[in-house]
């Protein structure tokens, strides 16, 4: 396909066929788009709009979030998970208040020294908020051009990425690069489906090279599988007075900056009889307690799959093996940013 055709036909399929509605399209707030594009990392569509609208609420600006206390900020984000991105987003934000006067950079290179921001998110921003011409890259755009122009190199390999890199910027509408990145990302989300795509609605079904090849389920190829380790978190929860002992994780590992309870890992399955035997040793649980054990809840996290399971008891005293632990009253948990899979737990204990 002539490379301005597909810009062209792309721009008139936004104008008259794309109906996608989300509330940070169109706005020239680089504020408001950097916080829906570090939202939407890793998250649907669907399930970032409400976090987007909470944050928006909560903090207007970004000297709101900068002046933020942390575990509000974490409360907030509880469930979307990857707390990186929520970590980076309060260092980001605290950065442009204190020393860019609350205002955002206005070029790619200066946009793209902010922590927490790649190329992916610095194009977004330069060419939503800015009107420049940098071509934005995301999983949605990888497979519109794969299959409209046969790429076969696969997107997950140095070679395939700079094959669509160099593509997509020659693309670019740079009349209106803004108007372009989004309609393309539009374009794969309700359109170029990964599965059950809308080919015979499509306005490249005569040239695209994978509708007219059969090469739709096998476009965009890919090579790596990245292997999943299951890992076994055993969390107790001994009750005192309707209080129970929590701490943050403080650890780099996973959910750093969320709160748990107590826990034992364990490498590999474990009986809940030999786990509990192993908190007796270290003062946890007096032996003969009686004690409820919860089925097991599983979150499946990028290249993690966790196994918890949830053991409660009550305690005749605040025990001094619980060191480094705060002791929250129940009521209070809820003011506590956790996991997914505790807050699961809470929800229905």
């Amino acid at each position: 396909m002539i490379h301005n055709l597909f810009s062209r036909e792309l721009i008139l399929w936004n104008r008259t066929e794309n109906k996608r509605k989300m509330p940070w399209k169109g706005i020239k707030d680089p504020y408001k788009i950097w916080l829906s594009e570090i939202i939407l990392q890793q998250t649907r569509v669907d399930q970032g709009l409400k976090y987007y609208e909470n944050f928006i609420h909560s903090f207007p600006s970004v000297h709101d979030l900068a002046a933020a206390d942390e575990k509000r900020v974490f409360k907030l984000w509880e469930g979307l998970g990857y707390y990186s991105r929520c970590k980076n987003l309060i260092h980001t934000a605290r950065t442009i208040s204190s020393e860019l006067n609350g205002c955002f950079p206005e070029t790619y290179d200066a946009i793209l020294k902010l922590r927490g921001i790649g190329p992916y998110t610095a194009a977004a921003i330069a060419s939503f908020a800015f009107d420049l011409p940098y071509a934005v890259i995301d999983g949605n755009v990888f497979r519109v051009l794969a299959r409209v122009f046969g790429i076969r190199e696969p997107v997950d390999t140095s070679a395939g990425k700079k094959t669509i890199t160099a593509l997509a910027e020659q693309l670019l509408y740079k009349k209106n690069p803004g108007a372009y990145n989004q309609a393309i990302m539009d374009f794969g989300a309700t359109v170029c489906k990964p599965a059950n795509p809308l080919c015979t609605e499509c306005p490249f079904k005569n040239n695209c090279v994978a509708f007219k090849e059969d090469l739709i389920a096998l476009l965009p190829a890919k090579v790596k599988k990245t292997a999943v380790r299951t890992r076994y978190f055993h969390f107790f929860l001994p009750v005192y007075r309707n209080t129970l002992p929590v701490r943050e994780r403080t650890e780099k590992d996973i959910w750093q900056h969320l709160f748990e309870f107590p826990m034992i890992e364990t490498a590999e399955e474990t009986g809940s009889k030999a786990v509990i035997a192993a908190a007796v040793k270290k003062g946890w649980v007096l032996k003969d307690s009686a004690v409820t054990i919860s089925p097991v809840y599983s979150q499946k996290l990028s290249h993690q799959l966790i196994k918890a399971v949830f053991i409660s008891y009550r305690l005749d005293g605040k025990s001094p093996c619980f060191e480094g632990y705060s002791w929250v009253k129940t009521t209070a948990l809820k003011t506590l940013p956790f996991p997914k899979t505790i807050t699961r737990y809470l929800a229905v204990s």
